[in-house]
C-alpha cells in the first residue's frame, strides 16, 4: 500500500525543503507556506523514497527528506511511471500529475557530490484539484 512518509516545505526557492508535521493543500495554489506555491503547473513535487534509496547507496552525503527540494515523499508507489493526468488521493486531498521530471537548471549540491540527481528523471509534479 502506498503512503506518504514525509511532507516538506521551504520559504525560498533554491533551498532544500525541511520536513514539517503537516501541510495544507490549497486549490489553484499548492502548499500554503511553500516557496513553489502559486497558480502554475508545478505547485507540488513528489519523490518516491525508493528513488532516494538508490541515491543513498552511492552518496557520501546524508540524504534526508526534502534534500531534493521535494514536497512529498512516498513509499510503495512508482511515481515516475504515472502518466500525466493521473490523479492521486492524499488523505482528504487530491492532486493531478502535470509533469514527470524536469530540466536541472543548475547543478545542485547533490549532483556535484554524487554525479547524479533523481528529481530530473524520477520526480513528479502536480496541481491541487481537491484541497485539504
Amino acid at each position: 500500500m502506498a503512503k506518504v512518509v514525509s511532507v516538506n516545505i521551504s520559504e525560498k526557492k533554491g533551498e532544500r525543503k525541511r520536513p514539517v508535521p503537516k501541510i495544507h493543500l490549497k486549490l489553484r495554489h499548492g502548499i500554503v507556506g511553500d516557496a513553489h506555491a502559486g497558480d502554475w503547473h508545478r505547485q507540488i513535487s513528489l519523490l518516491a523514497e525508493e528513488s532516494i534509496d538508490t541515491m543513498r547507496a552511492v552518496s557520501p552525503l546524508p540524504l534526508d527528506a526534502g534534500v531534493f527540494a521535494e514536497n512529498i515523499n512516498t513509499v510503495g508507489i512508482d511515481l515516475k511511471s504515472l502518466p500525466v493526468g493521473t490523479r492521486l488521493r492524499i488523505g482528504e486531498t487530491e492532486v493531478e500529475v502535470t509533469q514527470i521530471g524536469k530540466e536541472c537548471h543548475s547543478d545542485c549540491a547533490i549532483k556535484k557530490a554524487v554525479g547524479q540527481c533523481v528529481m530530473p528523471t524520477e520526480g513528479i509534479f502536480a496541481v491541487v484539484v481537491r484541497e485539504g
